[in-house]
């Protein structure tokens, strides 16, 4: 009998018999064995629409952003909508390796790998946005603030575009940190089952020489919770920033954001939904059922619940405000936002992100995968539509009436999106391939409190008492603390 410090309630984070060696064979498989079809329909298909963001990347530099849609009173469209919402996806990733971590949740073992992924993945793709849009891209460099080479002019200080640089990048780098450094006993264990020279070596180089001592094992989990503890902030920070890319300007509609509890909420909750649809795909086609569970896929709508009510909440605020201000410049934006021309935008917000997440209360629809997998797109849609609407439909009415205009994306606009859909898939359809899709290490760790096969193990039996049962475990512990000392060298 062994004391344990999981209730036999709560539902196991592994299903199945399983032991270690099973779990290595399960999660290290996909690696060694060549992919299925789905996996080379998908691959093809993202690097099909990377191709086509490339050229329509290229048409843009070369005829210059008269390509796109924006125009004298809109000077921030689709774009910059996209620019957001990537980094809004990359939320998730962080939050679930840093902040569960930190508060020591079990469940985060079989889903924190894709989640931190799919982090690194979203901000690749959303640090073109702003890059691109500034047409003359070639001049691109003058954003950052090297040192004073080019005599009076430096970046300015002032300018949120300046800000988003350096949260990108420090939010970047310490993704790809906590990230990697997690991946490295996995490596080793690669490189350890490696059948061929190549793979050996390149799998090596990766693990950088790890053994599997405590002192190994002492020095990554010390580092993975001071990249924990530089993460946690970060996760607030980052979208802050983002959300003071409007705060700071003159423009009704915009001062709304100037509250960025609202925006990592809304963060939150879009990278949540698109883990899950990563998740459900990927346990599918690799066959990893067993550990990432329907109980995982729960929790994660259970946060997905929880920021999509504090996102409604936040909607209802902004209306509130714009009307106890009186100033009549906020409330006609809100005005034209909800009856305007842009008026399904603004619905299809509200249905997505405030409306169908309730659905979620009802637990047969959390454990069930579909409705799961559908629901994740339609949050997904619903942000994007939220960004759109901040950024858009503050714009389009002037306070000039001769200047109110309306917005019309061109092909190498939606091209542009497209094609950073594809570096997404690419980069993680490559990472399902050649990397653990989940975290060997931390699911051994769970493995004997949480496995499925352990609990059952562990459950009393019907005729002993509850008293009987604490009494033997008492009487085990007193049983090791008096056992004689073993020591290892």
């Amino acid at each position: 009998m062994h004391l344990k410090y999981e209730s036999f309630v709560r539902e196991p984070l592994v299903d199945g018999d399983k032991d270690y060696h099973q779990v290595s064979e399960d999660i290290i498989a996909p690696i060694e064995r060549a992919p299925g079809r789905m996996w080379y329909v998908g691959f093809f298909f993202a690097v099909a629409l990377l191709l086509f963001g490339v050229f329509s990347v290229t048409w843009s530099v070369y005829w210059g952003l008269g390509t796109w849609g924006v125009n004298r009173t809109i000077g921030w469209g689709w774009d910059i909508t996209n620019f957001v919402w990537w980094v809004g996806i990359g939320h998730a990733g962080t939050l679930i390796s840093a902040i569960l971590l930190l508060f020591r949740q079990g469940w985060r073992t079989g889903v924190n790998r894709a989640a931190e992924a799919m982090t690194i993945f979203a901000v690749m793709c959303a640090g073109q946005f702003p890059i691109w849009h500034m047409g003359r891209v070639w001049d691109g460099f003058w954003v950052l603030p090297l040192p004073n080479t080019r005599g009076p002019l430096w970046p300015n200080f002032d300018s949120p575009l300046l800000w988003d640089v350096f949260a990108i990048s420090t939010y970047f780098t310490v993704s790809l940190l906590f990230w990697y450094s997690g991946l490295i006993p996995d490596f080793a264990l690669v490189r350890d089952r490696a059948k061929t020279n190549l793979r050996k070596k390149l799998y090596g180089l990766a693990s950088f020489g790890w053994t599997g001592t405590a002192k190994n094992w002492q020095r990554q989990e010390a580092l993975a919770l001071v990249l924990a503890g530089l993460s946690t902030p970060l996760v607030l920070s980052v979208h802050t920033i983002v959300s003071f890319d409007f705060a700071t300007s003159v423009i009704p509609g915009w001062h709304t954001t100037i509250f960025p509890p609202y925006f990592v909420a809304g963060a939150v909750f879009s990278g949540f939904a698109m883990v899950n649809t990563l998740l459900v795909v990927t346990r599918t086609i690799l066959k990893l059922e067993d550990y990432i569970t329907i109980g995982h896929l729960e929790a994660m709508n259970k946060i997905i619940v929880l920021t999509g009510s504090i996102v409604g909440i936040a909607y209802l605020t902004e209306l509130f405000i714009a009307w106890y201000s009186q100033n009549w410049g906020e409330m006609a934006a809100f005005q034209w936002r909800i009856l305007g021309p842009y008026w399904w935008s603004y619905w299809a917000m509200m249905t997505c992100n405030v409306v169908s997440p309730q659905l979620f209360w009802i637990k047969k629809l959390r454990r069930n995968i579909p409705f799961t997998f559908i629901m994740s797109i339609v949050v997904n849609i619903g942000m994007w539509f939220e960004r759109f609407v901040i950024i858009v439909t503050s714009t389009y009415r002037d306070f000039i009436p001769g200047s109110w205009s309306y917005y019309n994306p061109t092909w190498p606009e939606m091209g542009f999106y497209l094609g950073t859909f594809g570096l997404f898939f690419t980069c993680y359809f490559l990472f399902a391939k050649y990397f653990p899709v989940i975290a060997v290490s931390e699911i051994k760790f769970v493995l004997k409190t949480s496995g499925e096969n352990f609990k059952a193990k562990m459950l009393p039996q019907e005729d002993k008492s509850l008293e009987t049962f604490v009494h033997d475990a008492h009487a085990h512990h007193d049983e090791e603390e008096h056992a004689p000392a073993h020591h290892y060298s």
